[in-house]
């Protein structure tokens, strides 16, 4: 924060990642705002977007974890090939059996998630930073700097899938 508070002197930085300590911590992925619609899967709702993407997740030996879908203090939803072994994919839906890849799951599971919960629980905080952004520059923190939909080298930072939203050039 005091690396980017000095390279930006003059702009308001909103933090969004977990750890944020104010109502902007909403936008973290792992945040519960509930009600998601799970991708895939009729009926089903989640509370998290990460809870959505961990438990879809399956492994060699593992397969999904709806059991993320409820979890709502933000801590051990992380799924990954040092505890669980080799990845195959994100199952497409609950019930389905087809394997997403990585890029096409995030694609048809992470960016529409992210983009119903912008659109559906976080209107109000979406139109302060615009009515910010009138007036200063904006700084999203977040801990992944990453904005190519189509690296799949390193996580998404959900910071520029914001600023895209609020620009009108969400991905699709």
């Amino acid at each position: 924060m005091e690396t980017l508070k000095k390279e930006y002197p003059d702009a308001m930085i909103i933090d969004v990642t977990s750890h944020a300590q104010d109502e902007f911590v909403k936008f973290s992925p792992f945040y519960p705002n509930g009600g998601i619609p799970v991708p895939f899967t009729e009926g089903l709702v989640a509370v998290s977007v990460e809870g959505i993407w961990q438990g879809l997740k399956v492994f060699e030996d593992y397969d999904i974890d709806t059991s993320l879908f409820s979890k709502r203090d933000m801590k051990n939803l992380k799924r990954t090939t040092r505890r669980f072994g080799p990845m195959r994919g994100h199952r497409k839906g609950v019930h389905g059996e087809e394997l997403l890849g990585y890029l096409t799951a995030r694609k048809l599971i992470y960016l529409p998630c992210y983009k119903w919960v912008l659109e559906n629980k976080l209107q109000k905080l979406v139109t302060a930073i615009r009515i910010i952004a009138k007036k200063k520059t904006v700084v999203l923190l977040d801990y992944n700097t990453n904005a190519d939909v189509y690296n799949p080298s390193k996580p998404l930072s959900h910071a520029s899938l914001i600023k895209a939203y609020i620009e009108g050039n969400y991905p699709e």
